[in-house]
This record gives structure tokens, C-alpha cells and sequence, in this order.
């Protein structure tokens, strides 16, 4: 996932991209009418919206589509990544980047202009923004891959599923970064579950255990607000914490495995016990999430983000007649199996779908599992977050937002959360009012 950042010191705005006047007259010198279907032979348009690591492996990974895929402009809100980017791409994919001074933005309307330039859009940034981003590039008639989570919080996650609903209508394709849909040993194994050979699924273990996300030091002459944009990744009102940032993954996993059934409710428990200093923001380390389904099957979720402990990113699959290790693509019990391959790199996978969907005009659209997976992350945070059970149907409904809404968070913003007069941020209390 890509980082949102301010300009950095060295060289000006006016000197490194111009942006205003003079970018918006470029646009609209270059013709942005285009069909949503593209012809063999034809140059499908990338643009990317948040130019960090994850947004960076997107844009190569979708031009290993074939090289009539062409990265055409780029946004971020931090100068330095935005030109790091452009440059590990151009060392991956050499003839493909044609990024030039006047489709390279960092003021925060420059995701517009990347929308008006591209027929394909990426979306990889702070993780508030995706569902604003996604949103603004559906209406504009472009093809979207958005990465996960799709929003983190209520508001958001059914903003998404708007998002999706609009992008079937339009006949537009939208691609999910839950990317294990995409896994070909997955996908056999999870047939398999369907085909009944572990029996009913009682209880599901999943796990996202590992260390922290990259920190971010403060610089000298930041504000508090770039700061936090600078290490969005530990404030829960740009990244949603960490079962909707990591554990989102293993949810969504579970969900497929449940033919997306969707629990009543669940009960959580989390804080934070090892990772302190401002630099790790005002987000918990560690957090386990129970989840109940209606036919009776129980998620035990757990993520975790220390140094120095044991790391695992597995889910084991526990049912009436065997056990499936989902990681390893392997069932024992009655049926005792392995998956052979071919292994697929998933990433890659997800990619090559959405410029295929777009070659041969079948929109592929992710949205009958994409926003209903983020929102059980998001339950099972509330759930964390209050110390108190949560329902689906509470949850569903909800008009809780973290922080104030996506089109209100700019650098001169106010954050809801500043330091104590111990150096930390304050954290979620569970038991008591819920944060914001």
C-alpha cells in the first residue's frame, strides 16, 4: 500500500510539475475520449493514484499484461515517493512509463487529473481515500482496481458498494486487491471445501500475525497533519487499524469459504502492550476478533503487529469430517489432499483479469465480496475498539466515520488525534465511548 506524503523541500512545485493552469490545459489537450472496451493492439491507459510500494508492484504488475499497456500519469501528495515510483517502474518496465512533467500531480485534486488521463486507474494510497478515489474514477467512466481495505469504516465500506453497484451499471470493470480470489492453489482448495470434503465447517482459524508496518520519523518543520499523512499507516483515521488494514485479508478468505454467508455478530478484545512512541501512532498492537455465523460455525481472527514474536498468515479450516490448512492448500481427515499446481502469483493474476476484462469487453466486477469483506474487518474493530458484542445488522447500518470525511482530510486539516503530554497518542478504551 502506497504512502500519501507532502511535497518535499528541495525542489519547488513550479519547478518540478506544474500542476494548476498549465496541467489542467494539458489534459485538455489530450483526448481522454475513449471506449470502455479496447480492441486487440489498441494502448490501454494506466494512471496511478498513490505512488508508494504497493501502488508501484500494481502499475508493474499490470504491464506485464503485455506491453500495449502504458503508465500515462501519476498522483501523490508526496513528491519524493511519486518520483521514486516513477523510477523503480521504468527499471521493471522500460518503454511502458510514459509519464511526462505535465501528468505528474501532487496537489490533492491531482487524482482528478490522473482519472481524465487514464482508461485504467490504480488506487493504492492512505486507505481512507479508496472509496472517494474509486468513486470519482467510476462516474468518470474508467476501469478501476482499488486496494484493500474499501474503506475503513461504516460510511465507507458501503460507499464501495455503491461504487460497485455504479460500475456494473456502466458496464466497468472493478478489480479488488483482496487478491487470494486470484490464487489458483486457493481457488481449487476452497472448490473442494465446497464440494464437501471437510464436511460442514464448524471453526475457522485466521491469523495475520507479524511485525509492525514501516514507521516514518518526523521531520523537521512538518506539521502534525503531514506528519500523520507521512505515516498514515499507524492512525486509525487514515488506515482503520489493523483488522481492517491486515486482517481483511483472512476474513475475506473466510467468507468465500463460507459461501458468503455473514455472521450475526461478534465480540473482540485488543490493546496495545509492546509498540510505543509516537511513531506508532494511536493504534493497537494486538487484537482477536470471534465471529458467529447463523449456521453455527465460529472465526477465531487474530492480527498482530510486535517485533521479536511468532509470525503466521495462515487459516485453518476446521469441519464435520477434516481439517483444511488453507495456507499449504492441503486437507486431512477422510479426504487427505494436496494441491499440485500450478501456483499462480495472485498479484499478477488480478492484474492480468482486469486488462483482459477490458480487451475483451466483459467487465469483471468484484463488488459481490469486496465492501461486505471490509465491513466484517470493520465489525470486528468496533467490536475491539468498544469491548462490547457487535452485530452485522448494527454494523450495516451504521453512520460512524474515523475522523472527518475523505473530501475534508488535506494537509490542512485539524487531526483528531495529537499527543498526550507523554509523547504517545491517546488510544481507543474499550468499555467506554467509541473513538470519534
Amino acid at each position: 500500500m502506497s504512502r500519501m506524503s507532502e511535497p518535499s523541500r528541495g525542489t519547488t512545485r513550479r519547478d518540478f510539475l506544474r500542476t494548476s493552469v498549465a496541467g489542467a490545459a494539458a489534459l485538455g489537450a489530450w483526448s481522454v475520449a475513449r471506449n470502455a472496451h479496447a480492441a486487440d493492439g489498441e494502448t490501454i491507459r494506466v494512471g496511478m493514484i498513490g505512488c508508494g510500494g504497493r501502488c508501484s508492484g500494481a502499475a508493474v504488475q499490470i504491464m506485464r499484461a503485455g506491453p500495449f499497456v502504458k503508465l500515462v500519469a501519476m498522483y501523490d501528495v508526496f513528491e519524493d515517493h511519486l518520483l521514486a515510483g516513477k523510477s523503480a517502474i521504468e527499471n521493471e518496465c522500460p518503454g511502458q512509463v510514459e509519464v511526462d512533467g505535465e501528468h505528474m500531480f501532487t496537489q490533492f485534486d491531482g487524482y482528478q487529473h490522473v482519472i481524465d488521463s487514464a482508461d485504467v486507474v490504480l488506487i493504492a494510497c492512505a486507505s481512507k481515500f479508496h472509496p472517494m478515489y474509486a468513486e470519482a474514477a467510476i462516474r468518470a467512466g474508467k476501469h478501476v482496481f482499488v486496494e484493500k481495505p474499501h474503506g475503513i469504516d461504516p460510511v465507507g465500506a458501503r460507499r464501495m458498494q455503491a461504487v460497485c453497484d455504479l460500475a456494473r451499471e456502466k458496464g466497468l470493470s472493478i478489480v479488488s486487491g483482496l487478491q487470494s480470489r486470484f490464487d489458483s492453489g486457493f481457488r481449487e482448495t476452497i472448490k473442494r471445501i465446497h464440494d464437501g470434503a471437510i464436511g460442514r465447517v464448524v471453526a475457522m482459524q485466521s491469523m495475520f500475525l507479524r511485525g509492525p508496518y514501516r514507521t516514518v520519523a518526523r521531520e523537521p518543520g512538518q506539521t502534525e497533519t503531514q506528519y500523520q499523512f507521512r505515516n498514515w499507516y499507524h492512525f486509525r483515521w487514515l488506515s482503520g487499524d489493523d483488522v481492517t488494514q491486515s486482517l481483511v485479508h483472512n476474513v475475506d478468505r473466510m467468507s468465500w469459504i463460507m459461501r458468503e454467508e455473514l455472521p450475526a455478530w461478534c465480540f473482540g478484545l485488543a490493546g496495545r502492550s509492546s509498540s510505543f512512541g509516537e511513531v506508532y501512532g494511536d493504534m493497537f498492537d494486538h487484537h482477536a476478533a470471534v465471529y458467529e455465523y447463523p449456521s453455527g460455525a465460529r472465526m477465531y481472527a487474530l492480527c498482530r503487529t510486535e517485533t521479536g514474536c511468532y509470525n503466521n498468515s495462515g487459516d485453518i479450516i476446521m469441519g464435520t469430517r477434516g481439517t483444511c490448512y488453507l495456507d499449504e492448500c492441503r486437507i486431512v481427515g477422510e479426504t487427505d489432499w494436496t494441491f499440485e499446481g500450478p501456483h499462480n502469483d495472485p498479484y499478477e493474476a488480478e492484474q492480468k483479469a482486469l486488462i483482459d476484462s477490458i480487451r475483451e469487453g466483459q467487465p469483471i466486477n468484484c463488488g459481490d465480496y469486496m465492501a461486505n469483506s471490509t465491513l466484517l474487518a470493520v465489525m470486528g474493530q468496533i467490536a475491539c475498539y468498544t469491548g462490547k458484542p457487535t452485530t452485522w445488522d448494527e454494523v450495516s447500518k451504521s453512520d460512524l466515520q474515523f475522523g472527518p470525511p475523505p473530501e475534508q482530510s488535506t494537509f490542512e486539516t485539524e487531526p483528531p488525534s495529537v499527543k498526550d503530554e507523554s509523547g504517545n497518542y491517546p488510544l481507543p478504551r474499550p468499555g467506554s465511548a467509541m473513538p470519534w
